[in-house]
């Protein structure tokens, strides 16, 4: 075989291979055969290895002569073909405890060619203890992964398995150093890496922070960088049966390149090892995260009683809402994170000033055996594909979960300073009084306050990974996808239940009509609500035709943020007009969300193109692209406690008794009177 990772098909995959989510230890997901520890990196099987390699390493030199002279060829003559020593007494096997193995002669003829040990390791004789340190080293990765070849039962990384074989056995022969050589190229596979996209999105989403919240994001990105470096890809074969309409060429020369250099230098260390993170962009990110986020939050909640009170809050409160905003970025088209000048374009506007994430450049180096992260440091088992992220050809967005849109560019934000404004550092100072220092976003507590906002609760629960927000549709041009489907037929019994007047087949026939859309409200797994919808870009509008939540799940705030996540989506398309026919039930709801009976959209724009109700009232909505309304209610809670604390500390310094004048002693006839302390001018 000349390289890892050939054009052909794997013949017939099976299911050895760790399923993709797999923690680093070996834990194996129900329904498959499990790994043996050998088999697990950084499990027993590799801390084994690093102490046969710590053992032998401090052995006699004869007995490291004996080990590698089973694979150095004979150089007796230049006819002998011999290329390894074979031992004419060999031990038994397996090797039994009580019997103390002696050291072998150099004199010790060889099974196979009859010449003595000597002739097999003349070439040693001057080479350094270090350099002989060095080949036992591979010796002992070369045997482990002979094990590996025989175990693996996908075809795939038994492939590469037996690849890395014989680049190490060709090493020893050589005494030369490992390289990989073929068409996978050397890393970085490509820029930005993973951990620098990561560290552009901390810059680019949280920079405005204060220091205590913003050391809050600078963790979580640890330890999402941490948990990618330990995730377990699922093999081509696995994914290929899952998402058979996937790039499975592009996800093979990724799978082998993250086998080479990443996966098995973690229990091969004569291998040079390269983080994840730091070699791989966001073509591999984006082939992980759907499952990745999913295991995560599923780990994280099934773990919480384990974890203490400050990593609990973290990891369940602030880590949802941070996969939600990084996961935009990771299938946006058009984030800026991903671009290769990002750093220096933001250095130019010198307002983000976080610390690096993780700075060093990938730098290939040696891992020493230790034991495993504990389990909230690495992922958990998987088993969903990614491809569910899109479920329609006609467009990318489809089933696609909705995340809080991207905040404007720092330039946005600029404005010339109004004279009379508040001075930048008294908003810090109060900022720093009404923010709770173990929150992410602004004040909030355990508890609701009869003055929050309608859709406080619904956020809180979509952060806590409770309840999700996914756009989907049908599709003429592509296999439905089952999941799709389901919900869209959730829907329509949603539907139907909440709006009993409409004609059941009239609704089922828009629900599954491939012009239009829904924004579907998913909680633990089964549809509660939605937005059905249908775009029509080239007149600048959409027509909103079907709202609704399920009885027992209202009055829970669920109705605003859906319409603020339908807002979102639409600032997103660059459409900023709603139009809708509101019966004389839902007037309340949609004026509570914007809505209005002043159309703002020209009559002759949307005249023939929406469908007409008898005894419905025609109501509109034009959106706002500089609002981010999902969070809009924060914002303006946030904004409320800072005018209530400058008020208190105007009142403060009012009530404050001032001296009288003692300038007129000195002869002074008369002042301006606001120079006189205590006097405010109107």
């Amino acid at each position: 075989m000349a390289e890892p990772g050939g054009a052909g098909a794997a013949g017939g995959g099976g299911s050895g291979g760790q399923q993709q989510g797999s923690p680093a230890a070996g834990g194996v997901a129900a329904g498959r055969p499990a790994r043996s520890a050998a088999e697990s990196p950084g499990g027993p099987g590799s801390a084994r290895t690093a102490g046969k390699k710590a053992q032998l390493r401090a052995a006699p030199r004869a007995k490291k002569l004996e080990k590698l002279g089973v694979y150095s060829s004979c150089k007796a003559e230049e006819s002998c073909k011999c290329n390894g020593w074979k031992n004419p007494n060999p031990p038994p096997t397996p090797p039994r405890a009580e019997l103390q193995q002696a050291v072998v002669s150099l004199a010790e003829p060889c099974r196979s060619c009859s010449h003595a040990l000597a002739a097999h390791v003349s070439h040693l004789e001057n080479v350094s203890e270090e350099e002989m340190n060095r080949l036992l080293g591979i010796v002992l990765d070369v045997e482990y992964l002979f094990t590996c070849v025989h175990k693996e039962e996908d075809a795939d990384t038994k492939q590469v398995y037996f690849y890395l074989f014989k680049l190490l056995r060709k090493c020893i022969l050589q005494m030369g150093k490992p390289v990989v050589e073929g068409s996978l190229e050397s890393p970085p596979f490509e820029k930005p890496s993973i951990e620098q996209g990561v560290n552009n999105f901390v810059q680019y989403k949280f920079s405005h922070l204060p220091s205590k919240e913003r050391q809050t994001i600078v963790e979580l990105a640890k330890m999402f960088l941490n948990r990618i470096n330990y995730w377990h890809l699922e093999t081509p074969s696995q994914r290929r049966l899952r998402s058979p309409n996937d790039d499975i060429a592009g996800y093979k020369v990724n799978y082998t390149r993250w086998l080479c250099y990443c996966n098995v230098p973690q229990f091969c260390d004569s291998l040079p090892r390269y983080e994840t993170t730091q070699v791989f962009g966001r073509t591999l990110l984006r082939s992980v995260f759907t499952v990745m986020r999913r295991q995560l939050l599923e780990q994280a909640r099934q773990e919480k009683d384990k974890l203490p009170q400050e990593k609990r809050t973290l990891i369940l409160t602030h880590f949802p809402k941070f996969l939600s905003m990084l996961e935009e970025e990771v299938y946006s088209q058009n984030s800026p994170i991903w671009d290769q000048d990002f750093m220096v374009s933001s250095s130019r506007t010198g307002q983000l000033g976080i610390q690096t994430v993780i700075s060093p450049p990938p730098v290939a180096r040696s891992v020493s055996y230790s034991a495993s992260p504990s389990s909230l440091e690495q992922p958990n088992s998987g088993n969903m594909s990614p491809a569910c992220k899109v479920s329609s050809a006609i467009d990318p967005n489809l089933g696609e979960k909705r995340k809080n849109n991207e905040p404007y560019s720092m330039e946005d934000s600029k404005r010339p300073r109004v004279v009379g404004d508040i001075p930048i550092e008294l908003i810090n100072e109060v900022m720093s009084t009404i923010t709770d220092p173990a929150a992410m976003l602004g004040p909030e507590t355990n508890f609701l306050s009869a003055h929050s906002a309608r859709d406080e609760a619904a956020r809180l629960e979509e952060r806590r990974g409770v309840i999700e927000f996914h756009v989907v549709g049908n599709s003429l041009n592509q296999k439905p996808n089952k999941k799709i489907m389901m919900w869209l037929v959730g829907l329509q019994n949603v539907f139907s239940h909440q709006l009993p007047r409409m004609p059941k087949e009239y609704i089922t026939r828009l629900v599954f009509d491939p012009k239009h859309k829904t924004l579907a409200l998913i909680k633990d797994g089964r549809v509660i609500g939605g937005i059905c919808f249908r775009m029509f870009p080239s007149q600048g509008f959409t027509e909103i035709v079907f709202c609704a939540v399920t009885s027992n799940e209202q009055v829970k705030g669920y109705g605003t943020h859906l319409m603020n996540h339908l807002k979102e989506y639409h600032i997103k398309h660059n459409i900023l007009n709603f139009l809708t026919y509101a019966d004389e039930y839902a007037i309340g709801y949609f004026k509570k969300q914007g809505f209005s009976k002043d159309i703002k959209v020209p009559k002759a724009k949307y005249v023939g193109y929406i469908k007409d109700y008898e005894g419905a009232t025609l109501m509109g909505c034009e959106l706002n692209p500089r609002i981010p309304y999902t969070e809009f209610s924060v914002i303006i809670k946030k904004q409320k406690e800072i005018i209530k604390k400058l008020i208190e500390r105007k009142q403060a310094q009012i009530r404050k008794v001032y001296p009288g004048l003692s300038c007129f002693k000195d002869g002074v006839r008369q002042i301006p009177i606001e120079s006189i302390p205590g006097i405010i001018l109107m």
